[in-house]
């Protein structure tokens, strides 16, 4: 007797599944994902039809060779009905292959269908949506809740509407042929479903069991594997530590794995047992009603067939809820995300930026940063359901103008509110009250890609792909030829390092960029700024990670290359401050001292407590810090 996986896995699916309440509409939906397969769908579904009938066809067939063959002495007869059940066999076999190819273009091709939509509508989340959200939630949601929802249209619907078909056929047929040995047949299911149901029950846990701690193990290898874990381990010298905590959570996995064996094994030869008593009793009793002449010996062989492909489909199709639930739950997980709206979208009729547009202007500018219930979603984040409190403001009333070509820098202590200013004028957030404007348009009203293209950021820990310098660099510029990127490395002061590299622009920079040193990818960093070439630059303490002669280097390329463009600079460093057309001291979320250098000296305020603090005792120059 064969039993499917898809059998197995109905015991194996978590209960719970059917108790959670779907979005209304979800199934109607979903039908929409499933209208462009109608076309692969409706033969899918008539080959698993067929091959449900051919599924009868064998043991009628035994039937005829029994009754109208062997027992009648006529060869032909056995010849040929023979050969028709070899060309059924065969039949069988292409249709099984043909399902498959079906299975897999349906289920494939949906699986891509929502990959490619939840991953562009993630992308286009606003930058609170990613504080806030999990990775490993997010790429949850695009693998197991994906594949989950592609079940819906292959594996659940196949195993549906074939185990529907076998069991009516069946059945009909096993009527047909003795209703006496049929009753018999279904009177033992009980005997069997009700122990397999407490088997599944226990399986049911230890799978959620083995889920949550195959997570915890995922966890521990990701974090601990990547550069920075693997470097924080070793400079604390936890490594037999960490490979003992490994080793529990292996440990946990391999038991887990045995018991689910177990119960796995002890579910299969519970359903073998049946069917082999089964046949035991329609032997033993149809025996007696072949002897008695109520029927003929083909029909009990017919029978005892008939009987391997009963309890499959009805095993499968009495947790079949739980098979449909599931799906559904996957599908409306994926939903979840697809109708979480961006807080940053584009207006309908958006424009773009004038051309040439460099200045900035904040006019009466209030902030604060979005609640959980804003921008995420409580199942992507672990913590959202306990962060309740209120939002307040980090920025109150900013007002400012930056001239085309100025350069503004922002000082103030930390948490003061510089990123946000930053972040407002490339749009990551939107303001509460007041606007952002950038060549008199407010930000509000221009096509993203105008914007995106307008401002260029530089942060104080840039990020780098896993991949290529040159995949790094064109990341801003695609269609970049060598001789650009070599110019911008060589602006950013890069260049002979690149060229002395044996693959050159080809090197691969490692994850996050570990294979460079600091000031090293803060110059590519910069040099994919200088390829974007935009007329507003923001550097966020870009040359933080510097030492003081790559910093001169640095500054002395900044000059040239930002000649003509406005920029918005955090810096702490004394030496870039002083390069400023302008300084905005900023404390507590407002702007409260606005000049140059010497003029916020000689008014005595915050900025020039800071600079007494810094220089005025034991100050070394230039290249020190100037820090709240």
């Amino acid at each position: 007797m064969t039993v499917s996986w898809e059998t197995m896995r109905s015991f194996a699916s978590d209960d719970s599944v059917t108790r959670q309440r779907l979005a209304p509409g979800t199934a109607r939906r979903i039908l929409g994902y499933a209208r462009p397969y109608v076309r692969d769908i409706v033969p899918f579904l008539l080959v698993v039809a067929v091959a449900a009938v051919l599924g009868i066809v064998t043991p009628l067939l035994f039937k005829a060779i029994i009754d109208n063959g062997i027992q009648a002495r006529n060869l032909p007869v056995v010849v040929w009905l023979s050969l028709v059940v070899a060309g059924v066999a065969l039949a069988e076999a292409a249709l099984s292959l043909l399902q498959r190819w079906y299975s897999a273009k349906l289920g494939e091709g949906l699986i891509y269908d929502l990959r490619a939509q939840v991953f562009d509508h993630v992308q286009r989340m606003p930058v609170a949506f990613f504080v806030r959200a999990q990775t490993g939630s997010l790429v949850s949601r695009l693998n197991n809740d994906v594949i989950g929802a592609q079940r819906a249209l292959t594996s659940t619907l196949s195993s549906v509407v074939s185990n529907v078909l076998s069991l009516v056929l069946v059945l009909a047929t096993m009527f047909t042929l003795s209703w006496q040995i049929t009753l018999v047949a279904l009177v033992l299911l009980p005997l069997f479903l009700l122990p397999v149901r407490w088997i599944g029950r226990r399986l049911q846990r230890v799978t959620r069991e083995q889920m949550k701690v195959n997570s915890e193990m995922s966890s521990l290898m990701t974090e601990r594997f990547g550069v920075a874990g693997a470097m924080l381990t070793k400079l604390y010298g936890r490594a037999d530590e960490e490979s003992g905590r490994f080793t529990e959570r292996a440990g946990r996995v391999r038991d887990l794995g045995v018991v689910s064996a177990m119960y796995s094994r002890v579910f299969f030869v519970a359903l073998t047992l049946l069917a082999a008593l089964a046949t035991a009793i329609v032997y033993g009793l149809g025996g007696g009603l072949v002897l008695a002449g109520v029927f003929q010996l083909g029909t009990l062989v017919a029978l005892a067939a008939l009987l391997n492909r009963l309890y499959g489909p009805l095993t499968a199709l009495s947790n079949v809820h739980v098979d449909v639930m599931t799906a559904l739950v996957s599908f409306d997980r994926v939903f979840e995300v697809l109708d979480l709206r961006p807080m940053i979208e584009e207006k309908p009729g958006a424009r773009e930026l004038p051309a040439g547009a460099s200045d900035v202007e904040f006019d009466g500018v209030s902030f604060r940063y979005p609640a959980a219930s804003e921008v995420s979603l409580a199942s992507l984040e672990s913590v959202a359901r306990n962060d309740n409190a209120p939002a307040h403001e980090v920025l109150h009333d900013i007002s400012f103008r930056a001239e085309p070509g100025q350069t503004i820098a922002l000082v103030g202590p930390s948490g003061a509110g510089k990123t946000t200013i930053t972040h407002l004028a490339g749009r990551l957030y939107d303001a509460d009250s007041g606007a952002v404007r950038i060549g008199g348009t407010d930000v509000r009203d221009v096509r993203l890609a105008s914007l995106y293209s307008t401002v260029g950021v530089v942060t104080q820990d840039p990020h780098l792909f896993h991949d290529t310098i040159r995949a790094n660099l064109t990341f801003a510029r695609p269609g970049a030829t060598d001789a650009e990127l070599l110019e911008a490395l060589r602006t950013a002061q890069l260049q002979h390092l690149v060229e002395g590299l044996p693959d050159g622009l080809d090197t691969v920079v490692g994850d996050r960029g570990y294979r460079l040193s600091g000031g090293e990818k803060q110059r590519l960093a910069i040099a994919r700024l200088l390829l974007k070439a935009p007329p507003i630059v923001v550097l966020d303490e870009a040359t933080a990670h510097l030492d003081s002669e790559s910093e001169a280097a640095v500054q002395k390329a900044l000059r040239t290359a930002l000649s003509g463009r406005t920029a918005l600079v955090i810096a702490h460093r004394l030496s870039t401050i002083r390069e400023a057309d302008r300084i905005l001291v900023v404390s507590g979320g407002r702007i409260t001292e606005d000049g140059t250098h010497e003029e916020l000296l000689a008014r005595g305020g915050l900025y020039a407590e800071l600079y007494r603090t810094q220089f005025a005792q034991g100050g070394t120059g230039d290249d020190d810090l100037l820090t709240a």
